[in-house]
């Protein structure tokens, strides 16, 4: 068996279609599912079932599967190894960011970082937190850029920075005339939010302990799918919205002044990278680890994790 059949077997396993497996191991799909015929033949087992749709493992398909995803992360580790011992920076690296964070936090860091380091590829998915823990689960991305605590099994988080969490408020709302906001002062009935799914919207849940706020009164229910949209949804209406720090940047003067600082101590949410624990690229996550922080500013780099806004629903 070779290494090349135990690569195209677990794309199987991961896309559960031989076509969408072989495209992503760029090989035509009769070849792909000649090598996995020849590895079933040898060993004398079927891998697949290949009657179901999508394909799924046979039982001990799924046990040769795991050992097969540990014997290719082995053999990461051992080129990886061998290349940094040869001070070569190089390879690619499989990136899942969340939404609330990618259109501020890409564009500080990617151009340097290419520039810095040609032979290294990124590869960038926008992903939701969910989505990217599932993906590092199974080995489809190699490091995830999100809010944390996650708390979950198997995932190690390492925090960046923290990003402080401010009111973004229209002239018509009451909130407008405050000088230091409380959550208290957000009427739940004037506050645009994220659609569900997005873990930004389940912090601004939690920071305004909003339980099941009543719309019965409301002839527009409206949730956004981004960040823009929803401060967009103020600047035109009514209302109120919560930003990230970094989504403040660019803003004009006149959007600044629609800017309410909470009182101190000030809500925050912590940006990490996260792996599985299994990963192997260490090297190459360090280094785009200290790129990041390179390029945020430095308020932001000064900021503490005194009130770290949790980002699981009430």
């Amino acid at each position: 068996m070779t290494f090349v059949q135990l690569q195209y077997i677990i794309a199987i396993d991961t896309y559960r279609h031989f076509a969408v497996a072989a495209k992503h191991c760029f090989v035509s799909q009769p070849t792909l599912s000649m090598q996995v015929q020849k590895a079933e033949d040898e060993l004398g087992v079927k891998i697949f079932d290949r009657s179901k749709q999508p394909v799924i493992p046979t039982e001990l398909g799924a046990e040769l599967i795991e050992q097969a995803r540990k014997i290719i992360a082995e053999k990461e580790i051992l080129e990886e190894m061998v290349i940094h011992k040869k001070g070569i920076i190089a390879g690619e690296l499989k990136i899942g960011i969340i939404p609330t964070l990618a259109p501020y936090l890409l564009p500080l860091f990617v151009q340097n970082f290419t520039e810095k380091y040609p032979q290294v590829k990124l590869v960038v998915n926008e992903l939701t937190t969910d989505n990217i823990v599932a993906k590092l689960r199974d080995g489809r991305i190699d490091m995830g850029i999100l809010v944390t605590p996650l708390q979950e099994t198997g995932i190690k988080e390492y925090p960046l920075f923290y990003e402080e969490l401010m009111a973004y408020v229209s002239r018509k709302n009451a909130a407008y005339k405050k000088t230091y906001m409380l959550p208290q002062d957000i009427d739940p009935n004037k506050l645009w939010l994220l659609e569900e799914g997005h873990c930004f919207r389940s912090q601004i849940v939690n920071l305004c302990e909003l339980k099941k706020a009543s719309r019965e009164a409301s002839h527009f229910d409206y949730e956004a799918g981004s960040i823009e949209t929803l401060r967009r949804m103020v600047d035109m209406n009514d209302g109120i919205t919560i930003l990230p720090e970094l989504a403040t940047m660019g803003l004009t003067a006149k959007q600044l002044s629609l800017i309410r600082y909470f009182k101190r101590p000030a809500p925050m949410r912590e940006v990490s990278i996260v792996v599985h624990r299994d990963f192997v690229k260490k090297k190459l996550i360090d280094i785009l680890a200290e790129e990041i922080l390179f390029s945020v500013p430095d308020k932001v780099k000064q900021n503490k994790s005194r009130y770290v806004v949790g980002i699981n629903s009430n």
